[in-house]
């Protein structure tokens, strides 16, 4: 008895003991953004020795949690709640009331966006989104772009735009090497993706900012392809054919070869394309790199950056190839080698050959506005062109040690044009009376050769963000071209004949442009976030046109008379020198620099053959800005604003008059001045992996003082027309797109939408006279997508624009609406077959000058049948079922509107075999 009497005594002094030291542990639940209770959150107490749960409660509808009864000691507190991230916290309690006060809890959208994201096919870590391509299923054998189409928040449309979170692809790497040189299409159409590991998304920073960690606001989006370690040891490709099953009509055929082979660092592949249907053709943007469009003047400013601008009219006589229109038949082939030995030299050569042979019928109906008086052209032109180019890529970047590093760039690019043009065309005023009639022939045969060298050399000093680096580069365009001209010129009075002139002549002409620079630039870091940059650059270019034109002679049966109105020749040197200076600010978020660099120009401009010589210099002032600011990931907003010169061509200056087209001749004018132009743009852009889902705007405004634009010379009369580059003021342009994506998950439906306005007000010169005219397009397009896996594939988008556009002439507003429809389907049944289909509707307003409604129907089908694991595909496929493909423009610019229409290949129809080989052993097994 006494035993028992103890122990309950002992237990009861316990008990008291253990109720004397517990408290109450209390405080409140908040959202951390926005401050609104939290309610029904589970608050517990665990031990932190083993984790065993001690106590639990829940928050009520102020968001307020007590725990009642808790022994005093160490323990961890954690709040779990589905729609906000647990809280985690080591706490102490002691005797007496505990109060935690507010607690704010992050929501787990939010907090999943701050930090690396893992979902096993998607991850984020800082500014790079990365896709696992394995887990996003393709079809059997498919490309890159298949692979592409899969991923959320990319973008592949018809014509091969690649668009990531909303923002254009620019660059496309295999293992952070260019492939097929800077052709972000090469890629992504010659990979299978079947050899992709990763998919990585992110914008790359100039090569200067990458190299002195002073951010210049210069971005690129940039998708880099890493490959599987297995597939750098082997080989694989893709051999189609394809041909007209009729042989008694104009058969169609498209033959291709695709090979690739890596192993490790080394890769090499190659191409070889050719057929008659108009593809893998050159683009505007690869014809003007090849030389071979001077009507479109590709300009470089100060700051390095490439611009291009029309310069109306064709002068160097290069026949402009549009591969849309007309009948082509081209043969396409190109190598790549690249290669990296120890880390510290890597070598990327690609050669690239390209035939064209082409032929096109085109029809213009154009209405130009002189004052009251209204001129209406007609023209019809049948061209021929054969024309070849060989360019060549090289670049050989040695890292000479752990400081220093030395890069080798070269670039060929050799063009050979062969053409013939036959136009017949008239003018009548707008009583329909006939003004001027002109038949003509002119045939071309001009080569031309594009050289480009650079050496870069980058020193990285033992201080972090201290760098020197030297860059020289030099680069020559040399032409030669020999054209003869027949043409028969009538003009009328009051719709009756009343001359005649015509012209048999040929013209030579050689054309030669240098450019020789040299920049230097020296950064300094002044704290942990700032820094300077230093620099200095020098250019220097010289141009010689000559040119010579021979009347033909009924004597000498030959072209030995030479017209001294129509031959010149002409020599220029623009020197530059321009020192810079720019203060920069890095932060994890925000990011900003500011400077100016100051221009000192001089211009010497040699008339030989009237032996005159122009002379004067200039002083600049190169103002530039540019901000931007990353307030969560993968959001960012972003300005810029830009000051620079543009210096007016060889071809603008020189005083030669161009008869090519008798009645609408240019004349060169060497008292031009250069320009200036102001340009500032803001772009925001924000996106969520997690809710698949984009958003982005960019507005931007630019002016331009001295534009060198045209002074047209019209007699209403005759309705001849000699134009003259001068300078004007009072140019401004004003854009505006927006963008938002998302995707209704609960019927997997991707949407985008985008409205664009895009303004431009430009000053003409007619006669002397400056008029302001005035053009407004809008549109809104609209895009959705939806696709399950070996079932079916759907597409639909809209496009709707509006053209508007006036003249301080008269108070008539143009303005025509246009509307293209696209949808493409492609359904799967029994696994091995496929058909797939696209529709194409596109509708052209009538207009009071257009009295027709223009709509046409393109409808294209192809039904395929894999064989052997899917490594064989046969195929049938119908091109323009209906047989409505037509090539239509019309536009509306200045004082001018216009109608043109094109030869378009039409219906046709085509048997296909394609065979996709890689390495044996590696057939993927059913």
């Amino acid at each position: 008895m006494p035993k028992i009497t103890v122990t309950i005594a002992i237990l009861f002094l316990f008990s008291f003991s253990a109720f004397s030291q517990k408290t109450n542990l209390s405080g409140v639940l908040k959202e951390g953004s926005e401050k609104t209770p939290i309610y029904n959150s589970v608050v517990a107490l665990l031990t932190p020795k083993d984790s065993i749960l001690y106590k639990f409660t829940r928050s009520d509808k102020e968001g307020n949690f007590n725990l009642k009864n808790v022994k005093a000691g160490n323990y961890i507190l954690m709040t779990a709640h589905s729609q906000y991230a647990d809280y985690v916290d080591a706490i102490t309690v002691e005797e007496g009331e505990k109060k935690m006060g507010t607690i704010a809890l992050i929501s787990k959208i939010n907090a999943l966006r701050e930090v690396i994201i893992k979902t096993g096919s998607i991850k984020i870590k800082g500014d790079t989104t990365s896709y696992r391509a394995s887990d996003f299923k393709v079809g059997a054998n498919a490309n890159v772009e298949e692979l592409l189409k899969k991923l959320p928040g990319i973008q592949v449309d018809k014509n091969g735009v690649i668009k990531a979170m909303g923002e254009t692809v620019e660059k496309v790497l295999v293992d952070g090497e260019e492939f097929f040189g800077d052709d972000p299409g090469m890629a992504v159409k010659n990979l299978r993706a079947d050899a992709v590991k990763e998919v990585q998304v992110f914008n790359k920073k100039s090569d200067q900012a990458e190299f002195t960690g002073i951010d210049d606001g210069e971005t690129k989006k940039t998708i880099n392809l890493k490959l599987k370690e297995d597939k750098k040891k082997g080989y694989f490709g893709k051999i189609d054919a394809a041909n007209g099953p009729l042989t008694t009509m104009d058969s169609r055929y498209n033959s291709n070869l695709m090979f690739s082979s890596f192993k490790g660092k080394r890769k090499l592949s190659a191409f070889l394309l050719n057929g008659n249907t108009g593809q893998d053709g050159l683009d505007w943007q690869d014809s003007e790199k090849f030389g071979g469009r001077d009507d479109i003047s590709m300009n470089m400013d100060d700051d390095g950056n490439v611009s291009y601008e029309w310069t109306g009219g064709n002068t160097d006589d290069e026949p402009y190839v549009d591969t849309q229109n007309g009948f082509i038949k081209n043969t396409n082939a190109g190598l790549q080698y690249s290669n990296k030995w120890n880390d510290k030299q890597t070598l990327n050569l690609s050669p690239k050959y390209n035939k064209q042979i082409y032929t096109n019928n085109n029809s213009k109906i154009t209405q130009t506005q002189v004052g009251e008086t209204q001129l209406n052209e007609n023209t019809s032109k049948v061209s021929n062109v054969n024309r070849s180019n060989f360019k060549l890529n090289a670049t050989y970047d040695v890292k000479l040690d752990s400081v220093n590093s030395i890069k080798f760039t070269a670039k060929t690019n050799f063009y050979n044009t062969e053409s013939d043009e036959f136009i017949n065309g008239n003018t009548t005023g707008e009583d329909g009376l006939l003004k001027n009639k002109q038949e003509k022939t002119f045939t071309t045969k001009s080569d031309k050769e594009s050289l480009f060298a650079s050496i870069l050399y980058k020193h990285k000093f033992a201080k972090a963000r201290r760098t020197f680096s030297v860059n020289s580069s030099w680069n020559t365009l040399n032409t030669d071209a020999n054209n003869f001209l027949k043409s028969s010129n009538e003009s009328y009075e009051g719709g009756d004949f009343s001359s005649r002139v015509d012209v048999d002549q040929n013209k030579i002409g050689e054309k030669t442009n240098q450019n020789l620079a040299l920049n230097v630039t020296y950064t300094e870091p002044i704290g942990k976030k700032f820094a300077l940059q230093f620099g200095y650059q020098v250019t220097h270019n010289t141009g010689e046109s000559n040119y010579l034109t021979y009347d033909y002679s009924e004597v000498t049966g030959k072209y030995d008379l030479v017209v001294d109105s129509l031959s010149n020749q002409f020599k220029q040197t623009i020197t530059t020198n321009k020192p810079n200076i720019k203060l920069s600010y890095n932060a994890k978020k925000i990011n900003y620099s500011f400077g100016s660099g100051f221009g000192f120009t001089s211009f010497d401009l040699q008339d030989q053959t009237l032996n005159k010589e122009y002379k004067r210099s200039y002083t600049n002032f190169f103002p530039t800005a540019n901000f931007s600011y990353k307030y969560k990931s993968n959001s960012n907003l972003r300005f810029n604003y830009q000051g620079a010169t543009k210096q007016p061509t060889i071809d603008q200056l020189q005083p030669l008059r161009n008869n090519q087209d008798f009645f609408n001749q240019t004349l060169g004018n060497p008292d031009l001045k250069q320009s200036f132009t102001n340009s500032i743009s803001l772009s925001h852009n924000s996106y969520s992996i997690l809710t698949e889902s984009h958003f982005y705007q960019n507005i931007s405004f630019r002016t331009t003082a001295n534009l060198i634009s045209y002074n047209k010379d019209i007699d209403p009369e005759s309705a001849k027309t000699i134009s003259t580059p001068i300078n004007t003021n009072g140019n401004f342009s004003g854009n505006f797109y927006f963008g938002y994506g998302f995707k209704i998950k609960k019927i997997d439906l991707h949407v985008n939408l985008n409205p664009s306005v895009n303004y431009n007000k430009s000053v003409l010169s007619i006669n002397n006279k400056t008029n302001n005219s005035n053009t407004l397009n809008s549109g809104f397009s609209i895009y959705l997508n939806k696709s399950k896996e070996k079932k079916y594939e759907f597409s639909l988008s809209n496009r709707f624009s509006n053209n508007r556009n006036s003249t301080s002439q008269n108070d008539e507003i143009k303005s025509f609406n246009t509307n293209n429809l696209d949808l493409d389907i492609g359904v799967y049944f029994r696994e091995k077959w496929k058909l797939s289909t696209d529709y194409n509707l596109n509708s052209r307003q009538k207009t009071v000058d257009f009295q027709t409604n223009l709509t046409n129907q393109l409808w294209n089908a192809r039904l395929q049948r894999t064989f052997k694991n899917d490594e064989f595909t046969a195929y049938i496929l119908v091109r323009d079922i209906l047989n409505q493909n037509i090539g239509i423009n019309r536009y509306v610019y200045e004082n001018v509107i216009g109608e043109e229409r094109n030869d378009r290949l039409k219906r046709y129809a085509m048997i296909g075999f394609s065979w996709n080989f890689k390495n044996k052993g590696e057939t993927t097994k059913k």
